[in-house]
């Protein structure tokens, strides 16, 4: 009953059309609201954003959004990048014009207000290197961010995992990371490779 329901809802979704300005500005507040709350980086987000773009505005399907994830990761630079490729995904059958603009908007309203916040808490932060609070605070964070990161990395087993050699791989790679010292470079040329061969599928 639950998987009729699934694909019942499923088919019902209808993606926002981003060239109204009202559904953009939209998706901006959205993405204004969980810059506030990305401790310890972009990716302990993740889980939001899938239900924004998968679940909320179907934009994506859950295969999409772990390609443009990859796709995130893998280029240099911050992986809250990974929002401007989200935004841009969801308007650019609207026109360049306006994924481009989806894409900016996006990116810069995750980035704008976290950055304006730490540099505040930066500015201030060596003021109370002496009190208690702080370092209640920094111990505090250390465990919630772990285990945010631990919740994203089930999240992203599930959403790009569907085969037995997919979930092998990910098990390998997560025992070798957390055993050795390779480089994730190399994890990531054989997965790739795996993938290009079509030993593993998603």
């Amino acid at each position: 009953m639950s998987w009729l329901l699934a694909h019942t809802g499923a088919s019902l979704c209808q993606p926002v059309q981003l060239s109204d300005w009202r559904n953009l500005l939209a998706v901006i507040w959205d993405f204004l609201r969980l810059s506030l709350f990305s401790l310890g980086g972009g990716n302990t987000l993740l889980s939001e954003y899938h239900h924004i773009a998968v679940d909320q505005y179907c934009w994506l399907s859950s295969r999409q959004f772990a390609d443009l994830y990859a796709l995130a990761e893998a280029a240099p630079g911050p992986s809250s990048m990974l929002v401007g490729l989200l935004g841009m995904g969801a308007a650019v059958q609207e026109g360049p014009l306006w994924g481009l603009l989806s894409g900016l908007g996006a990116e810069v309203a995750i980035l704008l207000p976290s950055t304006l916040v730490m540099v505040a808490a930066a500015l201030s932060w060596n003021r109370l290197r002496n009190s208690p609070w702080r370092i209640a605070v920094e111990r505090g964070l250390g465990p919630i961010t772990l285990g945010i990161l631990f919740a994203v990395g089930l999240k992203i087993l599930r959403i790009s995992d569907h085969d037995t050699p997919a979930y092998a791989v990910s098990l390998v790679v997560c025992v070798l990371m957390l055993r050795t010292k390779i480089s994730p470079l190399w994890f990531m040329a054989v997965a790739g490779l795996l993938g290009g061969l079509g030993l593993v599928n998603r």
